[in-house]
């Protein structure tokens, strides 16, 4: 049998698009619409950020870029929480997003708690 292989940089893009295509279903007032921009620059912001870390020209530079992971990921989970909360009919698919989110955050958590376990080698 063959493992298949994971791909985070696969998995922060699809969630970057995924909520691109979510936020053109809100209806746009002024409450939506701030909120609606704040959590296109953070859940895009997880994916650049990813990407860089993997660019990165040190150990220390690659453990930044997955801390600004960390933090836009929970970021992220926060303006989901407002739209859910003044978009009740999209609560649904902001949990899911949210559930992604703290699933991005977790990983993040732990790629910085081995990095950290690695300098005291």
């Amino acid at each position: 049998m063959s493992k298949k292989e994971y791909n985070l940089e696969e998995r922060v893009t699809k969630f970057s698009e995924d909520v691109i295509i979510f936020l053109k279903t809100i209806k746009k007032d002024s409450i939506s619409m701030p909120l609606m921009n704040q959590l296109a620059r953070s859940a895009t912001s997880v994916g650049a950020n990813y990407f860089e870390a993997n660019s990165a020209s040190s150990k220390k530079d690659f453990r930044n870029k997955i801390c600004i992971c960390k933090k836009e990921a929970r970021e992220t989970k926060y303006w989901l929480q407002l739209i859910a909360k003044s978009n009740p009919e999209k609560k649904e698919e902001c949990r899911k997003f949210w559930q992604e989110a703290q699933e991005f955050t977790l990983i993040f958590s732990k790629i910085i708690i081995t990095i950290s376990k690695g300098k005291e080698s």
